[in-house]
């Protein structure tokens, strides 16, 4: 799966798909897995009760994409995306991190394997200062722990039970991209 998504960039980076907005990078990302993937299910925005998951447990309630067994159904890969263009990097950061924590939970309740999706076309996500939430996302330090809100009322955190390192390849101009896989 991870060399799809790749290729999936590498044709973004070669103009031959577009994506400008999340809305796009979802949709392009799954018709691009879907043709891929004949045998497979690739649906977008399905709720974890589909998958008969309890709700009440998860960080969040729908996933981005699903990949799963045509015949058996079976949970096999989900996705989540973001492609931020709003600024508030701290906080998409910290969304960021709530995606990757409901990734780990879907891995651990079924799912084989969960990648993170960010695009930013903002500097701001990569470059600059490495202190705090940014150092995850622009520094060296690993994506793990208790992780709290940075802004606003910071009493909401995530925890993230893996440790992961964000990684921002380059797509065109100032856009990156960064792909974080949670489980085998």
């Amino acid at each position: 799966m991870k060399q799809h998504i790749e290729t999936f960039f590498d044709q973004v980076r070669s103009g031959e798909i577009e994506i400008y907005n999340e809305f796009s990078l979802q949709h392009e990302l799954g018709i691009f897995l879907r043709n891929l993937m004949p045998n497979h299910k690739v649906q977008f925005e399905r709720n974890v009760s589909f998958f008969e998951y309890q709700k009440s447990n998860l960080y969040k309630k729908e996933i981005d994409i699903t990949i799963s067994g045509r015949e058996n159904g079976r949970p096999m890969c989900a996705l989540e995306l973001k492609y931020p263009r709003n600024g508030q990097v701290p906080e998409s950061m910290y969304s960021f991190c709530k995606d990757i924590a409901f990734l780990e939970q879907l891995v651990n309740i079924g799912f084989e394997v969960a990648y993170f999706i960010a695009v930013a076309d903002d500097k701001l996500f990569y470059s600059g200062s490495s202190s705090g939430i940014y150092a995850m996302f622009r520094g060296d330090q690993s994506i793990s722990g208790v992780i709290n809100k940075p802004t606003g009322t910071k009493d909401t955190s995530v925890n993230i039970h893996g440790s992961y390192q964000a990684s921002w390849v380059p797509v065109a101009g100032t856009t990156k991209y960064c792909l974080i896989q949670v489980g085998s």
